[in-house]
């Protein structure tokens, strides 16, 4: 501060005043992160033309080179601000071809990039506007490198007719706010600063450093604190799942995001996950259906639209809301479209294998008969319940093709009633497009194979949001198939990786009814829906919050001049990242919303599966490793999900192992010692078994005894003394089968209960246990086993400064690999 003390500048002063920062207050970037400047400015400056590699590199220098104007400005002069051109005298130019003269040239084209990106922000403006009529003086005051006359032309630039009172930069005083550029300000212009105003974004700068000479402040935050930290999970996954897309330029995508989220009253964490992740992304594909819709729609093609149940149901009632040309609902599912698509037991036995568990009544529900042989054949199974795998291999000595083809022609003369009565026009479509969530297109290849065998030619297209495009390639002559987010958008990995938890999407976009099992007179005939009321309501609030996006997104893009959906191909990479957020990093908000969702299997059972089973993925670890875990079958249906429950820090690592960043070598195991291990049979016999003790890529032991049925053993002893004096017991699990290596690799993990464990020699508090002696041991008494083999897995996390055993790899490794080849 000045001389003047604090009470001297209320009795010196004598003006109202109003004051705005500049950047992300007055004025908006139409970029993720003021980072975005940096990318558009290498962009215009010359330097590469088509080599778009080095735009990381130019934007981490001019990082780095501002980090070192300022601590030289810091050094010599005692402050950090510095001008534009000190940062680019800081830049190293001949790694980009340039020498020192272009500077200039540099200056020039961030300050291009900064007319290309900055728009006024409306309601600021506004405000601006309201002080200035109600006779207060008006002006800015920004921590900036761009001296007052660019920036005051930036602000014209923006705004033309804009006026103000004062305008005071930083780096023309060298004293940002949080120093005494707010002094110099009351003392130049003679402010009350009792009745003063300072509005800004950034809580130090802006707040407090206006507080500190009694101005009053307003807080204009750049997103709320739950908002902002999921685009900063975006922006780790962007990187990692569309590392060849610009990083920062989304034509605004973002700062759209932020206004719409801004002005939406504050709801629901539904609601809230609706307005700003779900309804952008779907807002995104809504653009990129109209514009292939566009394209279609020619050379005197009669074109319907069709949005499939149940998974296209709120992409369906963002149509309604953002056009008036028509559209239907079109209630096909896999289970129908394939029955009907029947002409040989091929499509029947493809449908019945992914059908986890199923019954004769069910079989009957599907497809309206159950033959005597197909009697017979559930009567053999135990309980009357088979595995899908099981009839798929046994369907085709049960059923007989004719009675096949008889079953799918009645289906498919009910199912095309059904589409002539829902579908406009429906004889003089030429092309039908289907739209859905998507993935690999299988209704609408069995949709298309049903109506050619009814001789219609109707051409079916297929717009996805995602589509899994190495699934396309066999569709019908004619049809065509297209993914907003696809092989093109993210590497196939990284593809694979989001529709593998895409399930909790499909639950989010889902109607609430159930799914359709057959037609009667040209109308739906559903199941009943097996999903949870309490689940159902809360979809029901996303997808409000995602139309409340709809409504409000077109008119603040164009208040904001933004163009978030221009260019589709990266409109498509940001909706990768935004929507891969939610998938594959999820907040606790949203794992507290999605905790108790379970998905119904929709293959015509009443089969429901939880989302998230975090229990589950801790004993895949412990018995299998992290690499293996990665790799699980469902259920749990959300994997992802299941990971982020256990730690935000094992949902990116399982993020990495999917996208094929994670190497194996890292997360895996290393046999690093031997222990032995005591064997206590049930006729009191006592036996030592050295077994291997193997290190993972996290610094957790594991150890793993195989055992049998014969063995008759009743307890295991191992002497976790021996292994480390201190450690976290982090889980004791069991594995069974048919052999050891079956065990070995089996699932079907279960944790050994706490009341078979116990302790010799040890103290344990929860997890934490120590050691009293080396030999001090743990006992995990065995229970029945319903295979012939099994697997106990120990892991350990230890609490000491060193690995605790020394590596013996050579005669280690083939000992661990023995051990579980074992029959």
């Amino acid at each position: 501060m000045t001389a003047l003390s604090i009470g001297g500048f209320r009795r010196a002063q004598t003006r109202r005043a109003c004051s705005f920062d500049v950047f992300d207050t007055f004025l908006l970037r139409a970029c993720t992160t003021p980072t975005g400047v940096f990318e558009r400015t290498y962009q215009l400056s010359g330097i590469s033309e088509d080599d778009r590699s080095m735009s990381d590199h130019f934007c981490q220098h001019r990082i780095l080179a501002e980090s070192r104007a300022r601590a030289k400005a810091k050094q010599t002069r005692g402050s950090a601000e510095v001008h534009i051109a000190e940062i680019y005298s800081c830049f190293p130019f001949k790694l980009f071809g340039l020498d020192d003269s272009a500077v200039d040239q540099l200056v020039d084209a961030e300050f291009g990039a900064e007319l290309d990106l900055c728009r006024t922000n409306p309601e600021i403006l506004a405000q601006y506007l309201d002080n200035k009529r109600a006779g207060q003086r008006v002006g800015f005051i920004s921590d900036t490198y761009w001296d007052a006359a660019r920036l005051g032309q930036l602000l014209r630039a923006c705004c033309p007719e804009l006026a103000w009172d004062f305008l005071y930069a930083s780096c023309d005083h060298r004293s940002s706010k949080s120093e005494a550029l707010f002094a110099a300000y009351v003392a130049e212009q003679q402010v009350d600063v009792a009745s003063a105003l300072h509005v800004g974004d950034n809580p130090q700068a802006d707040i407090e450093g206006a507080r500190r000479f009694g101005i009053r402040a307003r807080h204009y935050p750049q997103a709320g604190a739950r908002l902002a930290s999921r685009f900063q999970r975006e922006a780790s996954l962007f990187d990692l799942l569309c590392d060849d897309h610009p990083r920062q330029l989304d034509h605004g995508a973002r700062t759209l995001r932020r206004m719409v989220a801004a002005r939406s009253a504050e709801q629901s964490p539904a609601y809230h996950l609706g307005v700003t992740v779900v309804g952008p992304v779907m807002r995104a594909f809504d653009a990129f259906v109209a514009d292939r819709l566009a394209k279609l729609d020619q050379d005197g093609r009669r074109v319907g639209v069709a949005f499939l149940g149940r998974d296209g149901f709120l992409s369906y009632r963002v149509w309604q809301r953002t056009r008036e040309a028509p559209a239907c609902y079109l209630e096909v599912n896999r289970r129908v479209s394939l029955i009907a698509s029947a002409d040989t037991l091929a499509p029947l036995c493809e449908l019945f294998r992914k059908i986890p568990k199923i019954d004769a009544a069910t079989f009957g529900d599907m497809l309206k008969v159950v033959p005597a042989p197909i009697a017979g054949f559930f009567a053999d199974q135990p309980g009357g319940i088979a595995t899908g795998a099981d009839l798929a291999d046994a369907l085709p000595m049960l059923m007989q093709p004719r009675d096949v083809a008889d079953l799918a022609a009645g289906l498919r003369t009910r199912l095309v009633g059904y589409l002539r009565e829902t579908i406009a026009d429906f004889d003089a479509l030429t092309d039908l497009v289907l739209i859905d969530i998507g993935y690999s297109g299988n209704v609408q290849k069995a949709l298309s194979r049903a109506l050619r065998l009814e001789a219609n030619a109707l051409r079916l297209h297929g717009l996805y949001l995602f589509a899994l495009d190495d699934a396309l390639e066999d569709l019908a002559e004619g049809d065509s198939a297209e993914g907003f987010i696809c092989d093109r958008t993210v590497t196939p990995h990284v593809n694979r990786m989001l529709v593998r938890n895409a399930l909790i999407l499909e639950q989010i976009c889902c109607s609430p009814e159930g799914s359709v099992r057959d037609y009667q007179d040209s109308g739906v005939v559903r199941e009943p829906n097996p999903r949870p009321p309490a689940q159902i309501a809360r979809c029901a609030e996303i997808q409000a919050g995602a139309l409340a996006f709809m409504a409000a997104a077109d008119a603040v893009a164009a208040d904001y001049r933004l163009a978030p959906h221009d260019d589709l191909a990266r409109s498509a990479a940001w909706s990768a990242a935004t929507i891969g957020r939610l998938l594959l990093l999820p907040d606790d908000e949203e794992l507290a919303l999605f905790g108790e969702f379970q998905h119904d299997v929709n293959l015509g059972t009443a089969t429901l599966a939880p989302m998230i089973d975090a229990g589950f993925i801790r004993n895949q670890i412990v018995a299998r490793g992290l690499s293996a875990a990665c790799t699980t079958a469902p259920p749990p249906m959300w994997i992802a999900g299941s990971f982020a429950a256990l730690s935000p820090a094992l949902a990116y690592s399982y993020a990495l192992f999917g996208a094929n960043r994670l190497s194996a070598d890292v997360i895996g195991e290393t046999p690093c010692g031997s222990l032995q291990v005591g064997l206590f049979g049930t006729d009191g016999t006592a036996t030592l078994e050295t077994v291997t003790v193997f290190l993972t890529g996290l610094g957790d032991l594991r150890v793993r005894v195989p055992v049998s049925r014969q063995m008759a053993l009743a307890t295991i002893a191992l002497p976790l003394g021996k292994l480390t004096r201190e450690g976290l017991l982090d889980g004791v699990v069991l594995q069974q089968g048919k052999s050891i290596a079956e065990a070995a690799h089996s699932q079907e993990v279960v944790s050994v209960p706490a009341g078979l464990l116990i302790d010799a020699g040890l103290r344990r508090s929860g997890r934490h246990y120590l050691a009293e002696q080396d030999d001090a041991c743990l006992l995990i008494q065995l229970g029945p086993m319903r295979s012939p083999f099994a697997v106990y897995t120990l892991a350990v996390t230890p609490l000491g400064r060193s690995r605790p055993l020394a590596t013996q790899p050579a005669a280690i490794v083939a000992r661990g690999a023995d051990e579980y080849g074992r029959a």
